[in-house]
C-alpha cells in the first residue's frame, strides 16, 4: 500500500494510535490531536487503529472522521494485541516522522509539537517519551519499573521508560521492522541496533479518565516471565541473528572444556590406580570411574538437557522470524479501512 503511494503525496507527520475498547475516549482524543496537530504548520495524518473493539469504538471513530480532517481509520475482525495494533500503526503510516501513542489520554498529544523539535534540534531518529511523573498507582507502576530497570540494562537502551507509547520515529529507522509475538516493547531496540540515534524527552503523563487499561492484565505482574524471555530473544536476534554460531559455538567450546576437564580427572584418577597410586579422592582405586558413575554421566546428561532446550527455543523464535517475514504474513486481519 505504502509502495503506491506517490513520494509528493505522503504527509510529513503520522500519528498512529491503538484503542482497544475506548468508546468513551474517542471524542476528546481525536479534538485534542486536531487542536494540535493543526497548529504545527506541517501535513499530517493519524491513523487509528481499532483492535477489534466490541463497545462501540468503530462507530465513534466513523463519526469522528466526518468532523475531523486527515483522519484514517483501521479496523481489526478481532482482538489481535497492541504489537499488531501498532505493526498496522506502521504499516499504514505514510508520514515522513511516525508518532505513536496510545489511545486512553494518559499520553498528552500537547507533547508532540516539543518532540518534532526536538527531533530536529538534536538530529535524532528517535524521541522516546518518558513517563517522569507517572500518574499511575503503585501496583501498576512498580511492575513498569523492573521490566524498565532490566531491558534498559540487558539491551543497553539508553532510555528511562520503555513503556511508554509516546515516541517519534524517522520513517526510514522503523522501515522494514516486522512486529510479531509481543515485540512492540523492543522497536527502540530495533532502532538502536540499526544505529539510530536516540533521545529521550520528559513528557506529560495524566490519570485515566476513562475506563481501565486494556493492554495490562494483572497490573503486568503476568507479563514478567514473558518480558525475560522476549529479553531474551531480543538480544539473540539483535546480536546473533547473522552469526548464530558465535553464540552457540561459545556455549558448545564450554561444555566441551568441562567435559574433557572432568574426564580427564576421571582418566588420570584410573591411570593412577593402574600403577597402585592411592587416588587424590580416598577410597578404593578407580572410584570415580566404577563406584561414582555420577561423575561420567550426570553433567553430560543436564548440559545436553540444556543446550537442547536452549537451541529448540531458539529456533523456534528464528523459524517464527521466517514465516512472518520470509512469506510476508500479516499478524493482523483487516476488516475495512476508511
Amino acid at each position: 500500500m505504502n509502495d503506491e503511494l506517490k513520494k509528493e503525496d505522503a504527509p510529513d507527520l503520522s500519528v498512529a494510535v491503538a484503542l482497544f475498547n475506548e468508546v468513551e475516549t474517542v471524542p476528546p482524543l481525536c479534538a485534542a490531536l486536531d487542536g494540535v496537530l493543526s497548529k504545527t504548520g506541517l501535513s499530517y495524518e493519524v491513523v487509528l487503529v481499532d483492535d477489534g473493539s466490541t463497545d462501540g469504538t468503530w462507530d465513534a471513530l466513523k463519526e469522528a472522521k466526518a468532523k475531523y480532517a486527515g483522519l484514517r481509520l483501521i479496523r481489526f475482525r478481532r482482538n489481535f494485541g497492541q504489537t499488531a495494533a501498532l505493526a498496522a500503526g506502521f504499516d499504514f503510516a505514510r508520514g515522513k516522522i511516525v508518532v505513536t501513542m496510545d489511545g486512553d489520554l494518559q499520553n498528552d498529544p500537547a507533547d508532540i509539537p516539543a518532540m518534532l523539535e526536538m527531533m530536529e534540534r538534536e538530529g535524532a531518529d528517535v524521541v522516546s517519551g518518558w513517563r517522569k511523573d507517572r500518574k499511575d498507582s503503585k501496583i501498576r507502576t512498580f511492575p513498569s519499573q523492573v521490566f524498565n530497570n532490566f531491558i534498559q540494562s540487558y539491551l543497553k537502551l539508553p532510555i528511562h521508560d520503555n513503556g511508554c507509547s509516546l515516541k517519534a520515529y524517522r520513517r526510514e529507522v522503523v522501515k522494514g521492522f516486522h512486529l510479531y509475538g509481543e515485540m512492540h516493547r523492543f522497536v527502540v531496540a530495533h532502532a538502536k541496533w540499526v544505529g539510530a540515534k536516540i533521545v529521550e524527552m520528559p513528557v506529560h503523563h495524566h490519570a485515566r479518565e476513562f475506563g481501565t487499561s486494556k493492554y495490562g492484565a494483572l497490573f503486568g505482574l503476568a507479563k514478567i516471565p514473558r518480558v525475560v524471555l522476549d529479553c531474551i530473544t531480543m538480544r539473540f536476534m539483535l546480536k546473533y541473528s547473522a552469526k548464530p554460531m558465535h553464540l552457540f559455538g561459545k556455549i558448545g567450546g564450554w561444555c566441551l572444556l568441562i567435559g574433557a576437564a572432568m574426564l580427564s580427572l576421571v582418566g588420570a584418577e584410573w591411570f593412577c590406580s593402574r600403577f597402585g597410586c592411592s587416588p587424590w579422592f580416598g577410597g578404593a582405586a578407580g572410584t570415580l570411574l566404577v563406584k561414582r558413575p555420577f561423575w561420567v554421566i550426570a553433567p553430560f546428561m543436564f548440559l545436553g538437557f540444556a543446550i537442547q532446550f536452549f537451541i529448540m527455543g531458539l529456533n523456534a523464535e528464528l523459524n517464527t522470524r521466517t514465516y512472518y517475514e520470509s512469506q510476508r504474513k500479516p499478524v493482523y486481519n483487516v476488516r475495512e479501512t476508511l
